[in-house]
């Protein structure tokens, strides 16, 4: 029977087998359905922008700024975030493909390889980090209220846990507008990025004039050397690529809009070389901080605050502004989404929103930001171990195991091939402990150690391996003549609009 259309390498559901889908109210609402044809409309532009907006943030400029305080020099550390963001860019575009090819958001797609049911756990892995995240761009505006605060009442710092107030102030501030959607600050987004990137142009004049030119601002040198640097060097990578591991998961929700695969292959390609610019601004401002305090000031608002009222003032809005917009627009789907997915007849988004906002108070921000270290190594090198299996199984079974050839209606059937074992892929939870072996051998033998500082690398192979070895002769693949049973090729005209499949929750 066909239940699915393909054509330029796009499938969609036929308008039976959607109609049929929309049923199955526990697995399908208009948020997890896959895309219509005409919904298949983001152009390259589309993703470059996507990207340029999420690397213009405040974490970025403080990853790449902390490496300077890490003791590399400007180019060093340019090209260690050049090296990550490149690296990471190679599982991303091979999970977007199948976005793009099915139209699915990120907790579908994790039904292929773990079960309907099991699911839950990469999409709840991947909550967790997006509060995290959420969490720490609140802490990054709540300390630039707390700065402006101080200048504008002089009593303000001496109101005993002022910073906590503020803190807490901007928690409620971005929990409120998430709760009303992305799509309540769509306008204020469009703003944000391009203010953003004015603020940093006008951040690197600062530098240079403080500096005395572009050559004393980069004259810093590099006080990590020979096995030193090495030792830092592959560490600090891996802490760029797991700045990204969580996009290396989800990107199914933005890839599946795309109008074709060259269009989100093309836009996407933009990330290295966006991530190495902005980068070079916070390390070179970083580097000029070092000639004008005596040390690296990693943490833009503690560079903020040197400055005169008018200064603190407006960069404090844009610190705030940058953070509401990247956390309402970046940190809080997927985390909304994996708790709507749980019970979708009775958590919301807006609840979801809530959920998120409580989980990032329990991943204690404060302290992730305490100290570079606890950013790159603690923060992201851990959960870069925690995702790295996740990304090997999801590349494996798309890529290895199906060779690209999905039943796309079967994604919304809990009677279907994917429901494995009463919803669980034992195999998919082997594959799992697996990816997690080596990082923890390191974590326990001193000796071993670069297996934990190289944890998500390690770990992304170690799981994909073993789960295509253990998928090999899984009942659940489609082979070429039972994908072509339930396929229509090529004269498939467009399917029906976006109206055709909403369903009521």
């Amino acid at each position: 029977m066909v239940t699915q259309a393909e054509r330029d390498g796009i499938v969609t559901l036929t308008p039976g087998a959607a109609s049929a889908a929309s049923q199955r109210a526990e697995l399908w609402n208009d948020d997890l359905r896959p895309c219509t044809r005409e919904e298949h409309n983001w152009r390259a532009s589309r993703f470059a922008s996507l990207w340029i907006g999420m690397c213009l943030c405040i974490p970025t400029y403080s990853l790449a700024s902390g490496m300077i305080a890490l003791g590399m020099n400007w180019w060093e550390a340019t090209l260690t975030i050049f090296t990550g963001s490149a690296v990471v860019l190679v599982p991303i575009l091979l999970v977007a493909h199948a976005g793009t090819r099915y139209g699915f958001p990120y907790p579908v797609f994790a039904r292929l390889w773990f079960g309907t049911f099991g699911a839950h756990v990469p999409a709840l892995a991947r909550a967790i980090i997006g509060a995290g995240w959420f969490g720490i761009n609140a802490w990054f505006g709540g300390l630039a209220l707390d700065a402006i605060l101080s200048r504008i009442a002089p009593g303000w710092s001496g109101l005993g846990p002022h910073t906590a107030f503020a803190f807490v102030a901007f928690w409620l501030l971005n929990v409120g507008i998430a709760m009303r959607g992305p799509q309540a600050i769509g306008r204020l987004a469009a703003f944000a990025a391009p203010t953003l990137g004015l603020a940093a142009v006008a951040l690197f004049a600062w530098g240079m004039h403080a500096a005395g030119g572009v050559a004393p601002m980069l004259a810093t040198p590099a006080s990590l050397h020979g096995g030193a640097f090495w030792a830092a060097f592959f560490p600090s990578v891996i802490g760029v690529v797991a700045f990204w591991a969580t996009l290396a998961l989800n990107i199914p929700d933005y890839s599946r809009y795309a109008v074709s695969q060259p269009a989100q292959l093309r836009g996407q390609l933009v990330m290295p070389l966006v991530m190495a610019l902005f980068s070079f601004v916070g390390i070179a401002v970083t580097s000029a901080t070092v000639a004008v305090y005596g040390k690296a000031l990693w943490n833009p608002v503690d560079l903020l605050v040197t400055f005169p009222f008018p200064v603190v003032l407006l960069g404090g809005a844009i610190v705030i502004l940058s953070s509401i917009t990247i956390n309402v627009g970046a940190n809080v789907m997927a985390p909304a989404r994996a708790f709507e997915n749980l019970w979708p007849r009775t958590i919301t988004f807006a609840i979801g929103a809530v959920m998120t906002g409580l989980l990032a108070l329990l991943m204690q921000p404060w302290y992730v930001l305490a100290t570079f270290h606890n950013y790159v190594f603690t923060w992201l090198g851990t959960y870069g171990t925690l995702l790295g299996p996740f990304d090997g199984i999801a590349i494996a079974d798309y890529w290895l195991v199906r060779a690209r050839r999905l039943d796309l209606a079967g994604l919304y059937d809990p009677a279907s091939r994917y429901n494995y074992a009463r919803g669980w892929n034992v195999r998919a939870i082997l594959a799992l402990a697996a990816g997690w072996i080596p990082p923890l051998i390191g974590f326990v033998v001193p000796a071993l150690g670069f297996l934990w500082s190289g944890g998500w690398f390690f770990s992304i192979i170690v799981a994909g391996l073993a789960y295509a070895y253990f998928m090999r002769t899984d009942h659940s693949r489609l082979n070429a003549a039972e994908y072509a049973t339930i396929t229509e090729l090529d004269e498939t005209p467009a399917v029906g609009s976006a109206a055709a499949f909403a369903v009521s929750r």
